[in-house]
């Protein structure tokens, strides 16, 4: 299977990568929005039904194509029609760097930023010494109680946001905090209130708190 070019309208399609088939979906902005920007949207856990169709996955990518981004979801590995099995988060940063290489082939002059949410902040933040994104978005960073590894994390010097609910019942919210009070280079931090890791009823804020955040990071129009 050879890779596909880079689609001009939005489009789920199958592109190669290093343990088979990665599906991906690509969805543009409005055309009077549209900004050189791509942002690369890893998923939640897939052993816990995480994929590319999850509402926190998706609304961050709503809210960055109404900013004008053209906006890339993948399955890792094993999810949806993504070839291959789970691999701890390893794979996981390959099958990135592939979608990463693809993009950047195509649109070459574009900004590229990386987004994750839970399970893909990790593998996101992982890639990101190796992969040198433009900015990055951290949704609910797993930093305790799953066994990834933090400590071993080297963020360049790049704006990022972390983004995480105070009443998360899967990702320790005060570890997140004590975590990013120990780093050396801060991210712009946004604690949301009464929200869970899902976002229950907060989508919208969610949408609302990214728009604002990163809106000055954003190329030009």
């Amino acid at each position: 299977m050879t890779s596909p070019p880079f689609p001009a309208t939005n489009q789920t399609l199958l592109l190669d990568g290093p343990a088979g088939a990665l599906e991906v979906a690509v969805d543009l902005p409005e055309p009077e929005d549209a900004r050189a920007l791509v942002v690369v949207i890893c998923h939640p856990l897939p052993t816990e039904g995480g994929s590319m169709h999850n509402k926190v996955v998706t609304m961050v990518a709503r809210a960055l194509r109404e900013l004008g981004a053209t906006t890339v979801r993948f399955n890792f590995r094993g999810t949806g029609q993504s070839e291959g099995g789970f691999d701890h988060g390893n794979g996981e940063q390959e099958d990135l760097r592939a979608v990463v290489d693809w993009v950047r082939s195509a649109r070459a002059g574009d900004a590229l930023w990386l987004a994750g949410f839970s399970f893909g902040s990790y593998v996101s933040l992982r890639a990101t010494e190796a992969l040198q994104p433009d900015a990055l978005i951290s949704i609910a960073p797993p930093v305790s109680g799953r066994g990834w590894d933090f400590d071993a994390i080297e963020v360049p010097e790049v704006p990022w946001l972390v983004v995480q609910g105070d009443a998360d019942e899967i990702v320790d919210a005060q570890a997140v905090y004590t975590w990013v009070d120990g780093l050396k280079r801060k991210p712009q931090l946004v604690r949301m209130v009464d929200t869970s890791h899902f976002f229950h009823r907060k989508l919208i804020d969610l949408r609302g708190a990214i728009q604002h955040e990163v809106k000055a990071w954003l190329p030009p129009a």
